[in-house]
């Protein structure tokens, strides 16, 4: 029976097949309530069948569902659905719906070939910071390897499937059934493929296994089954990466071996360690090597300690009551070990206190008031819902933020607030409208103070010839007078000049010079003499005038003198 089409938990829309795995099937999906895009993870029905596998899922899906980090993939939801076969027969199919990535998984990446070592070192980075938030929230991942790293199409890491491997591993039986569900053992600890007990320490190591394979190409260790492979992470050591990949330099090679130490105390103890060692290795320097004490500061304590042959003998000998002391007070070489041991012990605590990273991480009970400013409404509104926050709207007019944008909220960002806190998301409405004032035919001098006291502000003046409006006097405003216009808006001015055109009206007729002269557009006065010395000439052209062509002040008077023989 296909899955596309369905409808699980009557919201989630199963769409088509994006991605196929030993454990599920992944689809892309539609959340109906929200209206979004979500990535639908189905798991296999032979994992369905075991009631102990379906209990451990979903207590490690709701793990996995607190979990809010940019460098980790989103659990929104999680479920079973009752489903009829063809058969007649129901069964159950548990569901996981995750954030959707438009990217590429991390192994389909290195299938092309050896990543370049810059490129290889921010994308461990990006992982050792989602184990960074993981280990702190007390989940180990269990599965880290390149098939669940995704790089979006901006280059960012997601690491997914956190709390899954865990629910499976915790169900299966033998190496070999864990295997066949979380797929190849290349990326198996020691203690993972001996069947130990895990911790924190065993994601460190399958980093340093994906880390190596971004540099060569391929895993550090290959068999011809999962078996032979754990064999191998057991009991053999790995080469160098640079043995395989020549640009792989000593530092990285340093990083690699070490991550990839055998003895979980003996490989790097945090997430924060390790990065902060790839990050150093990344500038080109390779890394200190750290004294075995400093272990004892770690999470895990100290190595278990094997004392030698001579220090036993030392030991005895100390031990010893048969032997009479000469000095009834401890020897003085004691006295000043004892002093020197509280002297390394306060400054190892002062050391420890003063490395702790204060946490960000807030107890589910309480949320963190996200910063929405230039979201739009909807978007805003989603991103509360993922956060248990509720939303409604309010609108506000603003000058500097765009229509239908996030302006602010009430309680602001960053506020702590308790799961379903009504959020007040303020969006803007644009800029205030008021009327445009009308300053025409008054001074430029006076409607320039009126505009920028109301808020206005003052732009370019332009001035203009007129034949009727003395100088100085406001013309033409943009925006017009009267127009619905935003507050803080720019306002050009057009001013008269107080002048009027002249034009060349020499040669012209007289009756033609005369209407040009004296039209509405300049005004002019005239002054006619005639010219009886030039000869009998038709329409009485004009021979002269008193004032050149340009601009001339208005209501100027030009004496016109014209051919009047005949």
């Amino acid at each position: 029976m296909s899955d596309e089409g369905r409808l699980l938990a009557g919201r989630y829309r199963v769409g088509a097949s994006i991605g196929r795995g030993g454990m599920s099937d992944v689809h892309i999906g539609t959340d109906s309530r929200l209206g979004r895009t979500v990535a639908i993870k189905l798991l296999k029905s032979s994992l369905a069948a075991d009631p102990a596998f379906r209990t451990r899922f979903r207590q490690e899906a709701q793990a996995a569902a607190r979990m809010a980090h940019p460098t980790i993939v989103r659990v929104f939801d999680a479920g079973e659905e009752t489903i009829t076969e063809d058969n007649g027969t129901e069964s159950q199919i548990p569901f996981i719906i995750m954030e959707f990535v438009d990217g590429r998984l991390l192994k389909d990446i290195i299938r092309e070939g050896p990543i370049d070592s810059v490129e290889a070192v921010r994308i461990i980075d990006g992982v050792l910071t989602a184990l960074e938030y993981s280990h702190r929230a007390g989940v180990v991942h269990r599965d880290i390897k390149p098939g669940n790293i995704m790089i979006t199409k901006a280059g960012q890491v997601k690491v997914m499937d956190f709390g899954i491997a865990r629910a499976i591993s915790d169900s299966a039986t033998t190496v070999a059934q864990t295997t066949a569900i979380l797929g190849t053992a290349s990326y198996f600890s020691p203690e993972q493929a001996k069947g130990e007990s895990v911790d924190a320490r065993t994601d460190l190591y399958s980093s340093g296994v994906v880390l190596f394979e971004m540099l060569t190409g391929r895993p550090p260790f290959r068999g011809d089954t999962p078996v032979a492979v754990a064999y191998q992470h057991v009991s053999e050591a790995p080469v160098k990466p640079s043995s395989i990949n020549p640009k792989v330099s000593p530092a990285l090679d340093t990083v690699v071996v070490h991550a990839l130490a055998k003895d979980r105390f003996g490989r790097y103890q945090s997430a924060v360690e390790f990065r902060n060692d790839v990050e150093t290795a990344g500038a080109g320097h390779i890394p200190v090597k750290r004294p075995a004490d400093d272990v004892a500061g770690g999470l895990f304590g100290a190595p278990p300690v094997v004392e030698s042959s001579s220090e036993l003998a030392l030991k005895q000998l100390a031990e010893d009551q048969t032997m009479d002391r000469t000095q009834r007070r401890p020897p003085v070489i004691w006295i000043w070990a004892g002093i020197v041991s509280v002297i390394v012990i306060v400054i190892a605590v002062m050391f420890w206190a003063f490395s702790l990273t204060p946490s960000n991480d807030l107890p589910d009970s309480s949320r963190r008031v996200p910063v929405l400013t230039g979201y739009n409404y909807d978007d805003a509104q989603d991103l509360l819902l993922e956060l248990d926050l509720a939303a409604t709207m309010a609108e506000e007019s603003s000058p500097t933020v765009a229509k239908d944008e996030v302006i602010r909220t009430d309680p602001p960002s960053g506020t702590i607030a308790p799961p379903a806190t009504v959020v007040k998301v303020y969006v803007s409405s644009g800029a205030e409208l008021v009327e445009m004032p009308d300053t025409t035919s008054q001074p430029f001098s006076a409607a320039e103070p009126f505009l920028t006291e109301r808020g206005f502000v003052s732009g370019s003046v332009t001035t203009e010839n007129s034949p009727d409006v003395p100088e100085g006097i406001v013309l033409e405003t943009i925006p017009a007078p009267n127009d619905q216009t935003p507050v803080g808006s720019t306002v050009d001015f057009t001013v008269s000049s107080g002048l009027v055109t002249m034009p060349n009206v020499v040669g012209q007729a007289l009756t033609a010079a005369t209407a040009l002269l004296q039209s509405d557009e300049t005004q002019l006065e005239l002054d006619l003499k005639p010219d009886y010395a030039c000869g009998s000439v038709e329409g009485s052209p004009v021979t002269k005038q008193s004032l050149p062509p340009g601009d001339v002040p208005q209501k100027s008077a030009v004496v016109l003198t014209y051919c009047a023989a005949g």
